[in-house]
């Protein structure tokens, strides 16, 4: 997809190089494209999950506060990403790093926003916050704790993210959490538009070319978004009463110390740390063919926790580095921080203006459903393609086995910890922690030689 206007290979595969501005910027927008809809995604289904309605203004929790919370989606994605690609001090790899919100601290904010006795958004936030710093001081020692999560941890790990996830994609397909025992719940009206996204985006994900391919699952939402348009699910009258400017509002939420989530974000952001080793290192070898240093993961793993706990002082989510971007460097060829960059300020100037959160937030519940099928179908695929690198000996499949039974049984049946404190059943019945738990210490417990 390169050619010899963007530079000499030398030239591209350099991270301080900038390519020609005509073609930079350009670049630069595509690697916004290939991650929009997955990074505004979490906060929609955080804000369903708080109760915060799709299109409502009604009550405390209503239009105004999911359009903020998309908003700061864009906003801090692109602050972070400058924390990336142009860094300062230890902060930053100073590589074509594109960050965005997190899928994998989902498993863990559900349950800490919905229901009754929870700590809200404001327990949330300041949970991002404290998980962020966290996350930051991670960076001094990444390097001495990846012996403990090989393939088959990280693997697990991944699978169970997914796993504890597929279930919102067809709730939302079929008409949403708040349709659940409705008439109406998995009607054709709902379903049409939802699968519309996901066989357009297939479609488009396998016959498409460059660019066209790289944001299926966007070409695949707009597809949807004009089918529900045909059954009258949507609705542009929130746009006309969202503003023009507006600058993040620290602290909207108030602060609120919950031990639960405050555990459960420090431990994921153990996941996400590995998960960006992962990213600088296919960064490096597909766009300049070599390993990363020591001083670019470090500093990768600083902005990942700063971006996140920044972003968590004015209403964002945590953020993590975003693979599909990593293979959009290896397509390209173009290694340039600077055209990452420019797709950074292009995310801010977007935060800035509620009025696009409005127009995202104007998208149908079902018809994001179609999105999040494929979207966590695909985090499942990619625990699983990690697993593919298990030497399964007998070690290595009683470890899976044990871990795998707890942590999706506890998911499917969490009436089995009814009688655990609060702070227990919020961090054990998404699955996600005991089963990563249990994989982490009977790897290091358990023998080599155990055939």
């Amino acid at each position: 997809m390169t050619d010899a206007s963007l530079g000499t290979p030398a030239q591209l595969a350099d991270p301080n190089y900038t390519p020609p501005l005509a073609k930079a910027v350009p670049l630069g927008i595509q690697h916004v494209l290939a991650m929009f809809a997955s990074n505004v995604t979490p906060a929609i289904i955080v804000c369903g999950a708080a109760g915060i309605g799709f299109g409502s203004d009604q009550g405390a929790l209503g239009f105004p506060d999911m359009t903020y919370m998309i908003q700061m989606s864009m906003f801090f994605a692109g602050i972070a990403t400058l924390f990336q690609c142009i860094g300062f001090g230890p902060v930053g790899a100073r590589l074509p790093i594109v960050q965005g919100t997190s899928f994998a601290f989902l498993p863990v904010m559900i349950p800490a926003v919905a229901g009754q006795g929870t700590a809200g958004l404001a327990g949330l936030m300041t949970g991002v916050m404290i998980g962020g710093l966290f996350h930051a001081v991670i960076g001094t020692f990444i390097g001495r704790i990846r012996f403990a999560l090989p393939p088959l941890v990280t693997g697990l790990i991944v699978l169970m993210i997914g796993l504890a996830l597929v279930r919102v994609g067809i709730q939302y397909s079929a008409g949403g959490v708040p349709k659940i025992g409705t008439p109406e719940y998995g009607t054709l009206a709902f379903w049409v538009p939802a699968l519309t996204v996901v066989v357009v985006t297939l479609a488009i994900k396998f016959f498409g070319r460059g660019l066209l391919s790289v944001a299926a699952i966007l070409v695949g939402l707009v597809a949807g978004y004009l089918v529900s348009m045909a059954f009258g699910q949507v609705s542009f009258a929130n746009i006309g009463r969202a503003s023009s400017f507006a600058l993040p509002d620290p602290f909207r939420w108030g602060i609120e110390f919950n031990t639960a989530i405050i555990i459960g974000m420090c431990f994921m952001a153990i996941i996400s740390a590995i998960e960006t080793v992962g990213d600088v290192s296919g960064i490096t070898k597909g766009g300049a063919g070599r390993e990363a240093t020591d001083e670019e993961i470090t500093g990768a793993t600083f902005a990942d926790g700063l971006g996140s706990a920044i972003a968590g002082t004015c209403g964002g989510l945590p953020n993590t580095s975003f693979s599909q971007n990593v293979g959009l460097i290896s397509m390209t060829g173009v290694m340039s921080r600077h055209v990452v960059t420019i797709g950074a300020i292009f995310l801010i100037l977007c935060g800035l203006v509620p009025k696009v959160g409005a127009a995202v937030s104007t998208v149908p519940i079902n018809v994001l459903g179609g999105g999040v099928i494929v979207m966590f179908g695909m985090v499942c695929a990619a625990g699983v393609s990690m697993l593919s690198d298990v030497n399964w000996n007998r070690r290595n499949m009683v470890i899976f086995a044990v871990s795998l039974s707890v942590g999706l049984g506890l998911q499917l049946e969490p009436g089995a910890l009814q009688h655990m404190p609060k702070t227990a059943q919020i961090l054990l019945t998404s699955g996600l922690l005991p089963a990563a738990f249990l994989s982490i210490v009977l790897n290091l417990l358990l023998p080599e030689d155990l055939d």
